[in-house]
């Protein structure tokens, strides 16, 4: 999980470790972020649209082209948009999906359960 805002990026990896089925790396610097995704090998992204020095845009973009990343499921996270604008859906836009924050426990399970398998056994 890639996002510059402390607090939201720990309660999504507690929401999504407190299940049981994932491991969570939270890096809060996107210029080291796909470093350490590689390192870390996930089996989705989730990452901050607007941020300092690299958007999440970006970091998509550069994923897709880095052979290690490239199949891995990106799903983004915004505060561009409200969760009354977004309703109880992910928002889709160019085949990408977008939660709003803050993020919607069940909605975030949910889609990452959708993109990727559980890393550990429930």
């Amino acid at each position: 999980m890639v996002d510059d805002d402390i607090n939201l990026s720990r309660l999504a990896g507690m929401i999504l470790e407190s299940s049981g089925r994932y491991e969570v790396m939270i890096v809060n610097d996107s210029e080291r972020a796909l470093r350490a995704a590689v390192q870390f090998d996930p089996q989705v992204m989730l990452l901050d649209v607007d941020m300092p020095g690299k958007d999440g845009g970006e970091l998509a973009r550069e994923a897709a082209h880095d052979a290690r990343l490239r199949d891995v499921p990106i799903l983004f996270l915004t505060g561009l948009v409200t969760r009354g604008e977004a309703g109880t859906a992910p928002i889709e836009s160019a085949g990408m999906k977008f939660l709003s924050k803050p993020v919607e426990p069940s909605l975030l399970l949910a889609e990452v359960d959708r993109l990727a398998p559980p890393a550990i056994a429930a």
